[in-house]
C-alpha cells in the first residue's frame, strides 16, 4: 500500500490537498482537528486493514490546502468537504472526524445524509460547540464571560500565544502545550513529533477555527451563546462516539451532549487509558474499535 499526496481544485476557488492510500474497497474519509492536518492521521493510515481505501484531506487553511477566503463557521468546512467529495466522485463512505473534525463530520452528515453511511466521532467537539471563555486577571478561565465574536477571539491571550508560537517557530511552547493537554501519557517518536510541529505551523486560520467552534450548535437547545439548529436530529446513520477516559480537551459533559443530541443511532465507547489522541496513546485499541464498528 502506498500513500500519495494529491490536490483538487474546488468550484469555490479553494484547493484542497489530501492523502490517498491505495487499494481497498470500503472508503473511509478522515477529517482532522485543529492544530493538525491530514499528516496527523499517518499512524492510523499505516495501521488500518488493507481492505479500506483511506482518504485524509487537509481542511481549508491547514496543511497544503489554500485559505483564499476566511471561514465563518464549521459549515464552511463541511461544505468544502461536499465540494471535495463531488469533485472526486466519492460516495457511500464512512467519515472519521477527530476533535474539530468531528464537528465537521456531524454537520456534513446532517446536511448531506445520502453520502455518508456511518460516522465515527473521535474525541469530538460537542453538538453544542466548544465554548471559549474570556480570562480573569490571573489567566484562569472566566466562565461568566463567553467570547462572542471573532474580534474577542483574536484578542484573547490564548489565541495570541499560540499564534505567536506559530509565527516565531516556538517549538518548545507548542510541545509543552500538547504535552499538557494531549500527549499526557504517550508521545510520538522524537522525529515524528518534530514533523507534527512542522505540520501545526501550517495552520493559517487559528482564530477563525476557535470562533467557528464557539458558535457551532446543531443541538435542539441554546448553548449559552446561540440557539441550536437541531440539525443533529437529521443524523440518522449509525454513529460511533469515542472519547478517551482522560481526555483533557473534550470533557465528559461535552460527550454526553453528543450522546443526548444524536439519540438512539449513536453508540458510545470509552477508550481506556487514552487522552485526546488515542492515535498515540493506544493505536491498536483505536483501530480495533473502529474496524469492529465498520464491519457491523
Amino acid at each position: 500500500m502506498t500513500v500519495v499526496m494529491k490536490k483538487v481544485e474546488l468550484p469555490n476557488g479553494e484547493t484542497l490537498s489530501y492523502r490517498e492510500r491505495s487499494g481497498g474497497e470500503e472508503l473511509v474519509l478522515l477529517i482532522h482537528g485543529n492544530m493538525t492536518s491530514s499528516k496527523h492521521w499517518d499512524v492510523l493510515i499505516e495501521k488500518m486493514d488493507s481492505s479500506y481505501k483511506l482518504i485524509a484531506l487537509d481542511l481549508r487553511g491547514f496543511g497544503d490546502s489554500t485559505y483564499n477566503k476566511r471561514i465563518n463557521g464549521i459549515k464552511d468546512f463541511s461544505d468544502d468537504v461536499k465540494l471535495f467529495v463531488d469533485a472526486l466522485g466519492l460516495s457511500d463512505f464512512t467519515i472519521i472526524g477527530w476533535s474539530t473534525g468531528g464537528a465537521v463530520g456531524m454537520q456534513y452528515a446532517a446536511d448531506y445524509p445520502d453520502d455518508c453511511g456511518k460516522l465515527i466521532l473521535l474525541a469530538s467537539a460537542s453538538t453544542r460547540g466548544y465554548p471559549f471563555f474570556g480570562k480573569k486577571e490571573d489567566g484562569s478561565p472566566d466562565f461568566e464571560r463567553r467570547l462572542v465574536n471573532i474580534e474577542d477571539v483574536e484578542r484573547d491571550p490564548a489565541t495570541i500565544a499560540v499564534q505567536a508560537a506559530y509565527d516565531n517557530n516556538d517549538r518548545e511552547f507548542l510541545k509543552a502545550l500538547w504535552n499538557a493537554l494531549i500527549y499526557t501519557h504517550n508521545q510520538p517518536d522524537a522525529s515524528l513529533y518534530e514533523e507534527y510541529v512542522d505540520d501545526m505551523r501550517t495552520q493559517r486560520n487559528l482564530a477563525d477555527v476557535y470562533h467557528a467552534l464557539n458558535t457551532f450548535n446543531i443541538s435542539p437547545v441554546h448553548n449559552g451563546l446561540i440557539e441550536g439548529t437541531n440539525k443533529a436530529a437529521a443524523i440518522q446513520i449509525p454513529v460511533l462516539i469515542l472519547r478517551g477516559e482522560r481526555d483533557y480537551v473534550v470533557s465528559d459533559e461535552m460527550t454526553k451532549e453528543i450522546i443526548q443530541d444524536i439519540g438512539d443511532n449513536g453508540r458510545f465507547v470509552e477508550l481506556k487509558d487514552c487522552g485526546h489522541s488515542p492515535l498515540i496513546d493506544n493505536l491498536d485499541l483505536l483501530v480495533d474499535t473502529v474496524e469492529q464498528f465498520l464491519q457491523e
